[in-house]
């Protein structure tokens, strides 16, 4: 897998500027497998696979002597609670190989269809199968040395009646516009195409508008390119956060766009089979899954099969694992959404003590919440943000065992906890709803600065697809109006998540604050509340001295870093739930 440096600094340049894709189709029917699908299986297989080969011929044969078959890899995809595979033979750096027969001379292509029988193993087992399409020739002599490639020109300009050089992106990028459509009209099943960046001659020759026309219902996936007419952007091998597997923190788009995260298994090594039975840091791996779990971004989990199909011992040993430890806590993976987004739930990231985890909320029943402990207290009591839910009941998920709970101040603590797993505790969270918020209905916004299109109430509208904008503006301000003078306890803030959080300085979230109150809306006097929040995903609060006003006023000071700030919803809690 490739990082284009185009592509990185087209992210960057999309951070700092504030954008988001225009017109991207945010839902839509095709996308609904995904959106209620956890993870996907990334493969990266071809001729280079070690040993290497460099006779298509050869490498088939080696794969099917030594007894490839389809099923392995979808049984290997459901142990890791995995809905959906990623072929990507067809790869700059694996030699272009496409696993499948074709009638398009130009690179290595199979007589064994080993695309076709993926896709109906996939399909016997309700596992989707997505294609990887390559954009790129600059790796058309990698392994072979100078004066040889991996890429015939003259076979595909016979092909096509002109004289085509594949080792250019416009050659390449015709060789790949046909390998497209041929893919199309052979199949059906193929759920859509993951590709490595872009090429302007399919942008310019209308490829994605070929795809949609030919096959609406296939998906389309862009690697670090938030591309609008992509269905998704999928982000690669992030590192460098604090937690290590806290990958979110590094994703700089904010849902409802469809978003993956791809990341290696194997701790060292190539995104490929070289040779080496590398480790799998289970904490590091788990975590990063369930991270990305309670963020509602696809964990794309790269695995290096072998020339014969097969992993590795440590991957399959760690597979056989992940088949165990998900199937225990499956009702808060499967079926949730992340919490402290834009499905409600208790507030993720970091908590006390040294704690650190995320939460989930049950698509069904709102109700229903979980908490999965990453990195476990010093102690034995767990605290955290109960984001206004009135608790009944607290349980842990694996065992069932009662856990002591109480609430007090807006926090939920539990208690007594004598047993940490060492890769997730997992507790349920059973709630009566949440208490002492005001129903966005019952207050209007206003702002002292607000983008095109993006006004203040939309901070108050209860969806999560609208934001208020307050622009680059420092200081910046959004006020409630709650119509009468009410009581008022504390603050909430969702800030929307189109901004990493590592590296800081991409970050655009408030830093220091100051809070007013006034009872006529003219008359602001000192702020009841000055302070700082923390730069983290998720929900934040701000606790005041217990007051009685009309309206209430929070002024951004200054940012973590990118001078911007946008909110999808912000509320008035009036109390905390009782304990």
């Amino acid at each position: 897998m490739l990082r284009k440096t185009l592509a990185v600094l087209l992210a960057v340049v999309l951070l700092l500027a504030g954008l988001t894709p225009a017109n991207a189709e945010l839902n839509h029917p095709r996308q609904t497998w995904l959106r209620a699908s956890t993870a996907g299986l990334f493969l990266h297989w071809g001729m280079r696979t070690s040993p290497g080969y460099t006779s298509c011929a050869a490498w088939e044969k080696a794969v099917t002597d030594g007894g490839w078959d389809a099923k392995y890899w979808i049984g290997e995809a459901k142990k890791l609670h995995a809905q959906y595979v990623v072929l990507a033979s067809f790869h700059s750096r694996l030699g272009y190989a496409r696993a499948w027969p074709s009638t398009v001379p130009g690179s290595c292509s199979t007589t064994r269809d080993f695309l076709g029988e993926l896709i109906a193993a996939g399909k016997a087992e309700g596992i989707k199968v997505i294609n990887y399409m390559t954009d790129d020739p600059q790796w058309y002599n990698e392994g072979l040395g100078s004066g040889k490639s991996w890429l015939n020109s003259s076979a595909y300009s016979k092909y096509k009646g002109k004289q085509v050089d594949l080792h250019t992106r416009d050659g390449f990028g015709e060789f790949g516009y046909d390998n497209f459509v041929e893919i199309m009209r052979r199949y059906p099943d193929l759920a859509g195409f993951w590709i490595d960046n872009d090429n302007a001659y399919w942008e310019r020759n209308g490829l994605y508008e070929r795809v949609r026309r030919d096959r609406p219902d296939y998906l389309l996936s862009n690697n670090n390119e938030d591309t609008p007419i992509m269905d998704t952007i999928s982000n690669e091998q992030k590192t460098g956060m604090t937690p290590a597997y806290d990958y979110p923190q590094a994703v700089y788009t904010a849902a409802p766009r469809l978003i993956e995260a791809c990341f290696k298994l194997p701790s060292s090594g190539a995104w490929w089979y070289s040779g080496s039975n590398s480790a799998v840091d289970y904490k590091l791996t788990l975590g990063r899954y369930l991270t990305n779990k309670g963020s509602d971004v696809k964990a794309l989990m790269a695995e290096t099969a072998m020339v014969n199909g097969r992993f590795p011992s440590n991957q399959e040993a760690f597979n056989d694992f992940a088949a165990g430890f998900f199937g225990k806590i499956r009702e808060s993976v499967e079926g949730t959404y992340g919490g402290g987004y834009d499905h409600g739930g208790f507030k993720p990231g970091f908590w006390n003590d040294g704690a650190h985890g995320v939460t989930t909320v049950s698509k069904t029943d709102p109700d229903k919440h979980y908490l999965h402990v990453l990195t476990k207290p010093s102690g034995s009591t767990l605290t955290l943000r109960d984001n206004g839910y009135k608790v009944k009941r607290v349980t842990d998920l694996r065992t069932g065992a009662v856990v002591a709970h109480s609430q007090s101040g807006g926090r939920l603590t539990l208690s007594g906890i004598s047993s940490w797993d060492q890769y997730d505790t997992v507790f349920k969270v059973e709630t009566g709803g949440r208490e002492g918020v005001y129903p966005a209905s019952s207050y209007t916004m206003s702002a002292s600065a607000s983008g095109g299109g993006h006004p203040a109430q939309a901070a108050a509208d209860g969806d999560y697809a609208t934001y208020w904008d307050a622009t680059s503006a420092e200081p910046v301000s959004l006020r409630f109006d709650l119509g009468a003078p009410k009581r008022i306890q504390y603050l909430g803030i969702n800030q929307r998540e189109d901004s990493t959080t590592y590296p800081a300085s991409n970050s655009a979230r408030i830093k220091n604050y100051r809070v007013y109150v006034s009872a006529d809306g003219k008359n602001w006097g000192s702020p009841v509340k000055t302070g700082s929040l923390p730069n983290h995903r998720g929900v934040q609060f701000i606790d005041l001295p217990v007051t009685t006003a009309r309206h209430v006023r929070l002024e951004k000071v200054d940012g973590h870093g990118v001078d911007r700030l946008r909110v999808d919803e912000a509320w008035i809690g009036s109390a905390y739930p009782a304990g």
